[in-house]
């Protein structure tokens, strides 16, 4: 997820400086979480990974399942980018991962279904509140993510930016850092008022407290032996 820094901004600071700032703590304790940090640290096999993979599938397709219905939407609308999409690479992922079968069987946490569920309730009620997960997400993929996929590559042994680690691959955006400002650009003009922008900013710490439920269950289910 994106980086934050600890500061608050001052009253006049642009939107995207304000959400980030503001959900510091909550992603501070997802980014730091026993899972992601065992993860991170090589101390999971590629079972973990691939649990980890799964979830993220189930969250991805209800953030890409709006995309249709939210096109046209002045507020969601211009998040909405196809080069973004990562369903179609989580899903060739989870067939390396898996074989062509991975899909038998398979069911989200609990905490991965209410996650994904507040995201298709935030589509279909409120568009303000669907970007605030969108940013939480995409924006993360495209900072912290890349971490993810380079532990991934070295731990397990994923061929460089190949199967397995497709996700964290976002081929059709040549220049990362060029489009996140593009994408802070869309927050700033947000066309919602204060209050609004106020309850973005509460969504956003939802999502990252959503996340951070998430990597609990699979700490749960991935402890590390004794």
């Amino acid at each position: 997820m994106e980086a934050s820094s600890p500061t608050p901004p001052a009253p006049s600071a642009p939107f995207s400086t304000v959400i980030r700032t503001a959900s510091h703590e909550q992603h501070t304790e997802a980014e730091n979480s026993s899972f992601m940090s065992d993860l991170l640290g090589g101390r999971l096999g590629v079972g973990a990974y691939r649990r980890y993979t799964e979830q993220l599938w189930f969250v991805y397709r209800a953030l890409e399942d709006a995309s249709g219905p939210l096109a046209g939407d002045p507020v969601a609308g211009p998040f909405l980018r196809p080069e973004l999409a990562r369903t179609a690479a989580l899903e060739r992922d989870l067939t390396h991962l898996g074989g062509p079968s991975w899909r038998t069987g398979l069911a989200p946490l609990p905490a991965t279904a209410a996650y994904a569920d507040r995201v298709a309730t935030c589509a279909r009620d409120w568009p303000a509140g669907f970007v605030a997960h969108h940013y939480t997400r995409y924006l993360g993929d495209l900072s912290g993510g890349q971490i993810i996929r380079g532990t991934a590559e070295k731990t397990w042994g994923f061929a460089r930016k190949g199967d397995g680690v497709r996700f964290y691959v976002f081929e059709d955006i040549p220049n990362p850092a060029a489009f996140k400002r593009e994408y802070r650009a869309l927050l700033d003009a947000l066309p919602v008022d204060d209050l609004e922008k106020q309850r973005v900013v509460d969504e956003c710490k939802r999502a990252f407290r959503l996340n951070s439920a998430v990597f609990r269950e699979l700490g749960e289910q991935f402890p590390l032996s004794a």
